[in-house]
């Protein structure tokens, strides 16, 4: 998972630059509006003097992710998620004594926003650490104004390549989407016995990623994709790639796509006569496909990088549920805020090795060198590289809308087996 970036200086250099123009014109800018900033996690209001993000009572992390438009139920799940974790560990006294903080701020899944909001936080609000970003060209945007600036980029929500090359100022939580590939291209071709595979994708730097990944899986199979069809990120104008992807008469369908886009495609396809397997990426934030799919979802499989929320087992599972619930009591277990609470378990993890005596570089170390660590049953390590789980867990939506592990050809129905 090891590659050298290319042209890497020059993409840091345009992005600076962007980043300047942004500040300069942000008098008559939108992303002034204070109502997209949140702070959480103690009723205390700021922090107080902060040295690089830290005091001595408080450790401030820093969110930008989607609050509002198409990707919002991601963004607010990564933060129900974080906040849970967080207000966990502050009810038994923070960690080393401090506790944690945590101020999000909304992008839009827009990079340019984002580029705005990591330089607000990181400048203005002097976080500790980036967590929880939500997005491929999002977290393209943000990671190299965080490493120019030398502050970490912890559990973004995205499976991306780039994000895997040893750079020392991210730490991923989640399998790449390059194993969520691979994983959905063997069940379809080892298991379901179909070499009949068409994929659709967002066309950005996300949908390429999961559009790579799935290409790679089938040509190491001596495999082609049937066809391909694409969408523009945040829109839900999908009717084309439904008409492209139908004349090649797929079996199955992998999506990367988030959740509104890759519904109007199962409900667009299923309109016009189209029998297939639909297999969705993570990133689809499978709860919020549910609800959009309504009583149009039963059979649709997605990959999932967590386990399941609902669970009994791993033990980590019924403690999620029960952070969750002590922040917000209507709140349903959903794998993004699930995964949210896994990325601040992860951060809480590294505050605690580093000690007391903490500092940016310290808590990087000290997530590096955890080692087969075990989170309430679910493991993680980081010493040979900078992702701690390779875990990826097939799922399909049951008729009452909720997610059942596929362990096997009989949990599911097989369009061309029919």
């Amino acid at each position: 998972m090891r590659r050298n970036p290319r042209g890497f200086a020059g993409v840091l250099q345009v992005l600076a630059s962007l980043a300047l123009l942004l500040i300069a014109t942000s008098g008559s800018s939108e992303l002034e509006n204070s109502d997209s900033e949140l702070t959480v996690t103690s009723p205390n209001g700021t922090p107080g003097e902060l040295s690089d993000g830290v005091s001595p009572d408080v450790v401030l992390f820093g969110q930008s992710c989607a609050l509002e438009g198409l990707n919002q139920a991601s963004g607010k799940g990564m933060r129900l998620g974080l906040l849970a974790a967080f207000n966990e560990i502050n009810e038994q006294g923070g960690v080393h004594g401090r506790r944690i903080e945590l101020k999000t701020l909304d992008d839009g899944y827009e990079p340019e926003k984002t580029i705005a909001n990591t330089l607000e936080l990181i400048e203005d609000d002097n976080v500790f650490s980036l967590i929880g970003a939500v997005g491929t060209p999002t977290s393209r945007a943000a990671v190299p104004l965080a490493e120019a600036h030398k502050v970490p980029y912890i559990g973004p929500q995205t499976g991306a390549a780039f994000l895997r090359i040893d750079n020392p100022f991210v730490v991923n939580l989640r399998a790449s989407y390059a194993q969520e590939t691979e994983e959905m291209v063997a069940f379809l071709t080892q298991n379901g016995g179909t070499e009949r595979i068409a994929i659709l994708y967002q066309d950005d730097s996300f949908g390429r990623a999961g559009y790579m990944g799935a290409r790679a899986a089938m040509e190491r199979r001596g495999l082609e994709l049937l066809s391909a069809g694409v969408y523009r990120r945040n829109s839900i104008d999908v009717r084309t790639a439904v008409l492209d992807i139908f004349e090649s008469d797929p079996d199955a369908i992998i999506m990367i796509g988030s959740y509104q886009p890759s519904a109007e495609f199962i409900k667009w396809s299923r309109r016009i006569g189209m029998d297939v397997l639909f297999i969705n990426i993570s990133f689809v934030n499978s709860n919020a496909l549910a609800e959009s799919l309504g009583d149009e979802g039963s059979g649709v499989m997605v990959s999932q990088v967590v386990p399941l929320p609902s669970g009994d087992t791993p033990p980590v599972a019924q403690a999620y549920r029960e952070a969750i619930t002590a922040i917000d009591p209507d709140a349903k277990p959903e794998f993004i805020s699930f995964e949210g609470y896994l990325v601040g378990r992860v951060a809480i993890e590294g505050l605690r090795h580093a000690g007391r005596e903490l500092n940016r570089a310290n808590f990087l170390r000290s997530i590096r060198s955890l080692e087969d660590v075990d989170i309430d049953g679910f493991s993680l390590n980081y010493v040979d590289d900078n992702q701690g789980s390779d875990e990826v867990f097939m799922t399909v939506l049951a008729e009452d809308g909720s997610f059942h592990a596929v362990e096997s050809l009989a949990d599911i129905t097989l369009p061309w087996r029919k």
